[in-house]
């Protein structure tokens, strides 16, 4: 059988010194349902049945998270998340105790992340209050709508980040969040919105025990850098995450000049980037941890540059 599982341990790590009080070990136990091709092509296996699956599975009492990966054609738009979604409400009592969900995990072999059929979000929040992690890959079709997540720690959303989304994150109600990682991605895959609908998010969300904090996978990534540092929200976070977008040496200096102003920051990721060596070196040199590995040169064609973030289609 394609349904497999694996044991995970979620934690955050001890950052660049954060004291031991400081840190949240969450530890999971984790199982991630998928199905094959074969599977899919000799079976009936689909959306329709993977919630019946998970259910019908004598390991799923025990379980914390659950992983569901690819459910069939997860590109087709009559068998997207939605049926997934509103099958997991209809039965929220059996996943009363799952406490970290991640809805399509998959790699681009079996689905492009711009092609995952999602769905809405918000009734699902509803119905599992005791959600404490939620990660989304894919963003054709989804919704979060009035987001109210009283007990969410952590939120994830993995590329093609539509206005509508962005929207609901600044209005959003997450008190406890602490961890939140947008992948903006590109106009051509998702990304509808502008720099504004991004600065809006980082102005008039209210997110009190925000710690992390990842805006990546951007084409305009230097300009979010500068978003972030001037935000309210650098004050407070302990990790700062610009990776996988377009960052050059502009965004480099930037952090170069004003990072070393927040202590509080001990870890940053910008791994995935478009900076110079000597760039490199300076950010080196701070007194913080640096993630700057996979340096990248743009494209050129026509005399032009071009710059790509790491997941694009």
């Amino acid at each position: 059988t394609a349904i497999f599982y694996q044991y995970l341990t979620m934690y955050v790590k001890n950052i660049g010194g954060i004291a031991e009080e400081e840190r949240r070990h969450v530890m999971y136990k984790s199982k991630k349902y998928s199905y094959d091709y074969d599977e899919i092509d000799e079976t009936e296996k689909s959306c329709d049945t993977m919630v019946a699956d998970i259910l019908a599975d004598p390991e799923f009492a025990d379980l914390e998270e659950v992983v569901i990966g690819c459910w069939g054609e997860p590109w087709d738009e009559n068998e997207g998340a939605e049926i997934i979604i509103q099958n997991i409400i209809e039965n929220k009592e059996k996943f009363a105790h799952i406490k970290s969900l991640f809805v399509g995990d998959m790699d681009f072999e079996e689905c492009e992340v711009s092609w995952i059929v999602q769905g809405n979000y918000e009734k699902l929040l509803e119905a599992m209050p005791q959600l404490e992690k939620l990660t989304i890959k894919g963003s054709t079709d989804l919704g979060l709508g009035k987001l109210n997540a009283p007990n969410l720690r952590s939120l994830e959303i993995i590329c093609g980040l539509p206005k509508e989304v962005m929207e609901s994150i600044r209005d959003a109600n997450l008190p406890e969040l602490e961890e939140l990682r947008l992948y903006i991605g590109v106009e051509d895959y998702g990304f509808d919105g502008s720099l504004e609908d991004i600065k809006a998010v980082l102005e008039k969300s209210n997110f009190p025990k925000l710690k992390i904090l990842g805006l990546c996978d951007s084409e305009i990534q230097d300009e979010i850098c500068e978003l972030v540092l001037a935000s309210k929200y650098i004050k407070q976070l302990q990790r700062l995450e610009l990776s996988m977008g377009s960052l050059t040496d502009k965004g480099g200096q930037l952090l170069l000049d004003q990072l070393p102003q927040f202590p509080n920051v001990k870890y940053l990721d910008v791994h995935y980037h478009y900076m110079t060596d000597e760039m490199m070196k300076k950010l080196k040199a701070m007194s913080i941890e640096v993630d700057m590995e996979e340096q990248n040169e743009p494209d050129e064609w026509d005399g032009d540059l071009y710059y790509y973030p790491m997941l694009t289609e």
